[in-house]
């Protein structure tokens, strides 16, 4: 449960004694890939891209 004094330590601290080993890894690896894409993909880009792969599969979007 959450109340007004949680600290990011202490949820940090409550996540270590709760997740396995494998969840934490997975978890920084999820954030370490979506900033990866957030800093060299670039939004222009990655809208580009996905707006084509829309027309590409058939879905019309304007």
């Amino acid at each position: 449960m959450t109340t007004a004094t949680d600290t990011v330590s202490g949820r940090v601290a409550q996540a270590q004694t709760e997740l396995t080993p494998t969840q934490l890894l997975a978890g920084i690896a999820l954030v370490a890939a979506l900033g990866f894409a957030l800093v060299f993909l670039q939004a222009p880009m990655a809208h580009d891209s996905m707006h084509n792969f829309r027309h590409a599969a058939g879905v019309v979007c304007h």
